[in-house]
């Protein structure tokens, strides 16, 4: 899946994560989380593999995540992708596509 612009999905709210999507030659993937010395490892794997399910090799992501739930997470990042790619219907919600 191919970024066509940059996207936001998400709050800076508590138990909820900001994540914003934008084109780039490459993938690159930033994280600032409150909770970042106990879980960004795996903050970090879950977008990779989100990313990864959506088929998006080439984007910069920031999230700014305030202690989101996993679930949370792959939502902000699914919604920030599908925005992104203008991508209103059929959506293949925590789908493998």
């Amino acid at each position: 899946m191919e970024l066509k612009h940059d996207a936001v999905a998400g709050t800076l709210e508590s138990s909820d994560a900001l994540v914003r999507v934008e084109p780039a030659e490459d993938l690159q993937v930033e994280i600032e989380s409150s909770v970042m010395v106990q879980f960004g490892r795996q903050i970090n794997e879950t977008v990779r593999e989100v990313l990864k399910d959506l088929e998006v090799e080439k984007a910069k992501v920031k999230v700014q995540d305030k202690g989101a739930l996993e679930c949370t997470l792959k939502a902000r990042v699914e919604t920030a992708v599908f925005r992104a790619v203008d991508q209103t219907s059929n959506l293949p919600w925590g789908s493998k596509l």
